[in-house]
């Protein structure tokens, strides 16, 4: 249930996780494009793509070596007439050859296999005699053989839209004759990042100011996510220019803002939100870092963001989806990590992917209060079969530096007070 306040609403991880992603569910991609297939990479998938033959459009030999009869190989070794050799290429497949008893084609990988063979011996297991070859070692019927349409057969769903054009993906589209795709658009995603502490990269810094980090990591994790970084001007704690900065923002596809959600005296975006007739799903999540993280949405006409208008909206009406992160660094990154990534990734057409954990044995005790669930830096070992994760020492969450030694987080659960050393701890990686 939303809130039209800025009423305190600090929900556990796992439901405030389930809220973004089932207001996630509601929205729509914006605009299609074709690309050609390379600039297509990273794109999101707007069409299915299926298969325009079989794959293998004929059987295929996966090893170089000799292409047989199962039953001449009843008894070993056993002498073999050669009458030829089949190779990849297009005059390999103009006429399949066929096979008699006693006879083997020699073979080489990605070739079509030829009529009545049933196996293909590899190499290692011949001695060529003339023109006769002695094999060694029997084959199991489809051995060393991809028979045709295994991969798929003509027509068959090979991509299916929202699907991410990874490297396999790319070269799946390209063995189907596909020069180009149709993807969507990236979603414009403006980043605000608000205080009168911070100042620009450039700019000139006071002995009690901070540099202006959270846009620029925002603007990495945005685009990793699929969506291009709209960055905005560092807005003042001051309400006039702040609410004109947020209500630009509101013209992208989505906003996310750092910094002034938090409780203290200066902290004024859920008040300028709470204007602007916003609804809050949750203004606060159980974690460390980054509790104070605020969700929620603004109907506006004017708003780029697209999902379903609620019945008593004009058809004209839109959702802009927002979210307040923490100001400090390692809490902002975390909190999108978290949570904005799903809308993001919605937004831009994917399918709904969960956050991805794996376990580790801990390499140091960790010791902690109960009550969040923790997301806290960690470096993960490389030990192949023997990996280990421990603590980065990092002096809490504007530790930037501490978070730029780590590679992952140790996922400490809420009830857990002491992991001991050599225990299983969920890991979750950096991005």
């Amino acid at each position: 249930m939303a809130l039209a306040t800025t009423q305190s609403l600090v929900l556990t991880f796992e439901d405030a996780r389930r809220i973004v992603q089932d207001q996630a569910s509601h929205v729509t991609p914006g605009r299609k494009e074709v690309l050609d297939l390379l600039p297509a990479a990273g794109r999101v998938l707007a069409e299915s793509i299926a298969a325009d033959r079989d794959m293998p459009p004929f059987p295929r030999s996966t090893r170089d070596g000799y292409a047989v009869r199962g039953a001449d190989l009843a008894k070993l070794p056993v002498k073999l007439k050669v009458i030829g050799e089949i190779k990849a290429g297009p005059q390999a497949g103009q006429n399949r050859v066929a096979l008699n008893r006693g006879e083997t084609y020699s073979i080489m990988t990605g070739a079509p296999v030829p009529l009545g063979a049933d196996a293909v011996v590899m190499v290692e297991y011949s001695e060529p005699q003339g023109d006769f070859v002695e094999i060694t070692k029997g084959a199991t019927p489809g051995e060393n053989i991809v028979s045709q349409g295994a991969e798929a057969r003509h027509g068959s769903l090979l991509i299916e839209t929202g699907a991410v054009l990874n490297e396999s993906a790319i070269a799946l589209a390209a063995s189907v004759g596909r020069s180009k795709l149709n993807v969507f658009a990236r979603p414009r995603v403006a980043v605000l990042s608000t205080g009168d502490e911070i100042v620009a990269v450039d700019g000139e810094i006071g002995p009690t100011q901070i540099r202006n980090s959270n846009t620029y990591s925002l603007a990495v994790q945005i685009g990793r996510g699929g969506g291009e970084p709209v960055l905005l001007p560092i807005a003042p704690d001051e309400p006039g220019r702040l609410r004109q900065l947020i209500e630009e923002g509101l013209q992208s596809d989505l906003l996310i803002m750092t910094g002034g959600v938090s409780m203290g005296r200066y902290d004024l975006v859920e008040q300028v939100l709470t204007d602007l007739q916003a609804e809050f799903f949750f203004t606060g999540a159980k974690i460390q870092p980054g509790k104070p993280v605020v969700f929620g949405r603004v109907l506006s006409s004017a708003g780029a963001s697209r999902t379903e208008p609620s019945p008593a909206a004009s058809s004209k009406d839109r959702y802009t989806y927002f979210f307040g992160l923490p100001g400090n660094p390692i809490s902002t990154m975390v909190t999108f990590e978290l949570f904005a990534r799903p809308m993001l990734e919605a937004l831009a057409g994917m399918r709904p992917r969960p956050l991805t954990f794996f376990h580790a044995r801990l390499k140091s005790e960790i010791r902690v209060k109960t009550g969040l669930t923790r997301f806290l830096p960690a470096i993960l070992s490389d030990q192949y079969e023997a990996t280990q994760v421990e603590l980065v020492s990092w002096q809490g969450s504007g530790d930037i530096a501490a978070r730029a030694r780590s590679n992952c987080y140790i996922v400490v659960p809420a009830d857990r007070e002491q992991i001991a050393v050599g225990e299983w701890v969920a890991v979750m990686l950096s991005q």
